[in-house]
């Protein structure tokens, strides 16, 4: 690939992008969230047209205008998300089959017993056990990896794009998936390695292109950089303090957890906020940090630890347990879990005050205006009525609206996880003012974001994920954009 630029709505997403992949290669592709990395292998995979470049393969101009298009030059893709790519409901044999039984232009009837045949033996040739006529709806994600592995190996596969493969496996799971890769090289396989996990990157890469803000800012042989090399690459080399921060006392401790669990996804979180305090709790995609902020918000229930509110053991069945302990929260998808968006602004904020604005279940329209016309001044909510239906906000100030339901409740904890997600700059720095208020006010702060730098511009204290337990625990002035970084792909302490 060479120049390739690709635009939506007039927004960059790609400028001059150049890429090259070799038979036999793992090549790792790096950068953080919003670098350009799945854009970049979308237009590999056909899911989007480039604006402008060149793409080559095997010398010959090509331009892949749909994901049939790919295939057909043997590129596939393996996302996260396998099930995607799965028929559930039929056997281990009749997935791995599927390409060549769906095939329009075969001639050739494929029996059952064939295609259990035909299965067992590519399985066999990845050294993968799975019983073949096992309903894929049966199998763990790491099977189903490894069934979609099989299928995309019987078509001759040329490039596998790997898309986080690892993020949803178990340290076990994610050995049999780095000998597969190891495998699909030795073959003559050109594999692509999305992921954020650099400790991986190090061992079994053997190339790697770093991207940033949709350039390409470093290509060259994995022992070219060391892990803190690549992390100064996908940062950049400056960090400009940018986030408003509003002096607070810090007071007692509010929310204590202790050895919190769940499944893979959480293991053994200790933390504590206390009064005024914005704790920024801070990963990359799939570090758990959503996880945390639905146990803690009553949305799901923990396998272990202990949730402690002034002290006091809680044990929270559902969201209206945590409002009623003191926790209130302001999901990632505001859109479907933070707000009605076909009712109104004013009906929005009223929601979780009805027992306050209403008597013998009427509500007070006065009441309810006069709490929306007060949320919407203080938080510089822009709309033309607080009559008007929260979807025709701009993605800022329906933000807005999801915290400013929960400003006059009486809760003591805070939970925003990704808060500035599609909003724009000067939203961002309105949600940052409002949350430094309500630090100020003595409300306890956490702040799960994936954008690192917002983490380090707003926290009194950094709590790094990786992996679903914690990394390390920074101080504000201690913390640097390189050392979460470092921390939050896997680095060790003993290694910084």
């Amino acid at each position: 690939m060479k120049g390739i630029t690709k635009s939506f709505a007039g927004v960059p997403a790609l400028r001059g992008v150049d890429f090259s992949l070799r038979s036999g290669q793992v090549h790792a592709l790096l950068g953080a969230n919003g670098a350009g990395k799945s854009t970049l292998m979308k237009i590999v995979s056909g899911a989007y047209e480039y604006d402008e470049g060149t793409m080559l393969f095997k010398g010959q101009a090509v331009r892949h205008k749909s994901p049939a298009d790919a295939k057909k030059q043997g590129i596939h893709c393996v996302y996260q998300e396998v099930d995607a790519s799965l028929v559930p409901q039929l056997s281990v044999a009749e997935n791995v089959m599927l390409d060549a039984i769906g095939a329009a232009d075969s001639k050739v009837w494929l029996s059952p017993g064939r295609q259990a045949r035909e299965a067992e033996q590519i399985l066999a040739s990845l050294q993968v056990n799975i019983p073949v006529k096992k309903k894929v709806a049966d199998l763990s994600i790491a099977e189903k990896q490894m069934v979609l592995l099989a299928r995309i190996v019987r078509q001759e596969a040329k490039v596998i794009i790997f898309d986080e493969p690892t993020a949803p496996l178990s340290g076990a799971e994610a050995d049999t998936f780095f000998r597969i890769l190891s495998e699909l090289k030795h073959r003559g396989t050109a594999c692509v390695f999305i992921t954020h996990r650099l400790p991986e990157v190090m061992e079994h890469a053997d190339y790697v292109t770093v991207m940033r803000d949709g350039r390409n800012v470093h290509s060259g042989t994995v022992d070219e950089l060391s892990m803190e090399g690549l992390v100064t690459q996908m940062l950049g080399k400056t960090f400009a303090e940018e986030f408003p921060k509003i002096p607070a006392e810090i007071g007692e401790v509010i929310l204590s957890i202790n050895g919190l669990k769940q499944g893979r996804k959480i293991k053994g979180i200790d933390l504590t906020v206390c009064r005024g305090q914005i704790v920024a709790v801070v990963g990359l995609v799939g570090a758990g940090k959503t996880e945390i902020t639905r146990i803690l918000a009553g949305a799901e229930r923990p396998d272990g630890g202990e949730i402690y509110m002034q002290g006091e053991l809680k044990r929270f069945k559902q969201p209206a347990d945590a409002i009623r302990g003191g926790i209130v929260s302001v999901p990632e998808e505001r859109r479907r879990q933070g707000i009605v968006i076909q009712e109104s602004v004013e009906r929005n904020i009223s929601l979780p005050l009805l027992d306050r604005i209403s008597r013998f279940s009427f509500i007070s329209r006065r009441q309810e205006q006069g709490l929306a016309e007060r949320t919407i001044s203080a938080l510089g909510i822009k709309t033309a009525s607080s009559k008007l239906p929260v979807k025709y906000l701009s993605g800022g100030n329906q933000q807005k609206v999801a915290i400013g339901k929960w400003v006059e409740k009486e809760a003591d904890i805070f939970l925003f996880d990704e808060p500035t997600k599609g909003v724009d700059i000067g939203a961002k720095s309105d949600i940052f003012r409002i949350i430094g208020q309500l630090a100020a006010a003595g409300k306890g702060i956490m702040y799960l974001t994936s954008e690192l730098d917002e983490g380090l511009g707003i926290g009194d204290i950094i709590v790094v994920l990786y992996d679903g337990s914690i990394a390390a625990v920074l101080p504000r002035n201690e913390a640097t954009l390189e050392k979460i970084m470092y921390f939050a792909s896997g680095g060790q302490e003993e290694n910084l």
